[in-house]
């Protein structure tokens, strides 16, 4: 033997976070597909998207437009700037961590918190769920004429079909995760397009428009007389800037099989992401805000009467992206629920675990339940809404707070933890969502309880 000879470098080997990252998500998933392909490079931002376009996204926005016109649109993209950087919080903390958000909550703070986080976590899925079924009642009540010529059919058997076939969809997919993940591509293009052709329909006044992404500071700071806009504007930040849903983000990305080596996609996907929860959002406003200038809305189906103005195509347009935003937002939203309960109470947090799909199921049935009883009944049901307005007190500010302090922990994130501009974002994104919480907790939850 020549002891001369130099021996070959040995090949670098994975760092321990790399390793862990890799194998952790990769049991969530299959590997990734290597194609450069911008339609592999994204996915869980779109899921994410479809979640918060749902029915009530698409009344409050289309509220606040036939109110206050374009004037808000910097609002919109106020709001959306808050849900990027803790969507790109949710991507980061999926790539990099070796566990799921449950597991690192349990495992450093103790299951009391992880489990508060979940059960609160559910309990917003099935009140928003609840109005998701609705939304799926008004896109189907719109077609009631031609639906009443089917013998025996009525449009609560249609929503009863539909929550059916989500259940359904959770069990009959092999791999879950690409399944909704083509879906929900599906339904993106669908209210692009349908929401852009009701904003061509309506004509905004281009100038108008664009000054309304100027924020009129003068007047916000009391430089001038009011703009008559009031804490209930909330809700429209509300709606677009779902914190329960950027959370999921993290789980998302693992069960696309994404790690280090993927990081970038995913922080592309999430900007991809917001920008189109962005122009649906600002796409219904304007629409609203130039055909609808005055009208009183207080349902999704107010909205789609009000465009008859563009004759029965406008009106089936309309119909058929509320029909798109309400079952998206139906599928994906009790995932939410169900995945994060699952992985909070340290019962699996994997596509092909048993309990997050039935826990999934619970929600559908729980959000169909109340909707069915709302609707044969013609009643609010306030106990169920008020529990779901307390759940949202409490975990919104939890859940960002924890998202923050995962992504700002060395031990969970190495070198990747969050930067000056994320936790900034972060940090006016925990206040707004402390605002909101106290303007629900103050205005809504205790006159309920009190009176």
């Amino acid at each position: 033997m020549n002891k001369n000879a130099v021996n070959p470098p040995a090949a670098p080997q994975p760092s321990p976070s790399e390793h862990s990252a890799a194998e952790g998500n990769h049991e969530n998933a299959a590997i990734p597909s290597p194609s450069n392909r911008w339609y592999h490079r994204i996915g869980p931002g779109l899921i994410t998207a479809c979640v918060v376009i749902g029915p009530g996204s698409i009344t409050t926005s289309s509220q606040v437009g036939a109110k206050y016109g374009f004037s808000l649109n910097w609002m919109i993209v106020l709001a959306v700037a808050l849900m990027m950087a803790f969507m790109t919080m949710g991507a980061k903390l999926g790539a990099v961590a070796n566990d799921t958000a449950g597991t690192l909550v349990a495992q450093r703070a103790g299951r009391w918190l992880s489990a508060l986080i979940g059960i609160s976590v559910f309990f917003i899925a099935a009140a928003f769920q609840f109005g998701n079924n609705l939304g799926v009642y008004a896109a189907f009540q719109e077609f009631e004429k031609p639906l009443s010529q089917v013998p025996y059919l009525k449009i609560t058997y249609l929503v009863v079909a539909f929550n059916a076939l989500s259940i359904a969809f959770l069990f009959l997919f092999h791999n879950l995760y690409r399944a909704v993940e083509r879906l929900m591509m599906a339904f993106v293009a669908v209210m692009l397009i349908s929401f852009a052709i009701n904003l061509v329909f309506s004509r905004p006044a281009p100038g108008e428009f664009l000054m309304g992404f100027v924020p009129p500071v003068g007047k916000l700071f009391g430089g001038g007389e009011s703009t008559g806009i009031d804490l209930s504007l909330l809700g429209l930040i509300g709606t677009t800037f779902v914190i329960t849903a950027a959370y999921y983000q993290s789980y998302l990305v693992r069960q696309k099989g994404w790690g280090l080596r993927e990081m970038a996609n995913g922080l592309l996907d999430a900007r991809v992401g917001s920008v189109i929860m962005a122009l649906i959002t600002i796409m219904l406003m304007s629409t609203a805000g130039a055909a609808l200038r005055g009208v009183e809305i207080q349902t999704a189906k107010d909205i789609a009467q009000g465009l008859t103005i563009f004759g029965s195509m406008g009106h089936a347009v309309f119909c058929i992206g509320l029909f798109s935003a309400a079952y998206s937002s139906f599928l994906v939203n009790s995932m939410i629920g169900g995945f994060i309960l699952s992985d909070n109470l340290g019962l699996g947090s994997k596509p092909s675990d048993m309990v997050p799909r039935l826990a999934t199921v619970a929600v559908l049935l729980i959000g169909m339940g109340v909707a069915l009883y709302t609707i044969s009944s013609g009643s609010k049901p306030m106990a169920a809404i008020v529990a779901g307005q307390a759940a949202t007190v409490l975990a919104s500010p939890l859940v960002a707070g924890t998202l923050l302090w995962l992504c700002n922990r060395r031990d969970v994130m190495g070198e990747h933890v969050n930067g000056w501009a994320l936790n900034i974002g972060g940090g006016m994104g925990f206040l707004m969502l402390l605002a909101m919480a106290a303007y629900t907790a103050i205005f809504k939850v205790w006159p309920a309880i009190a009176g």
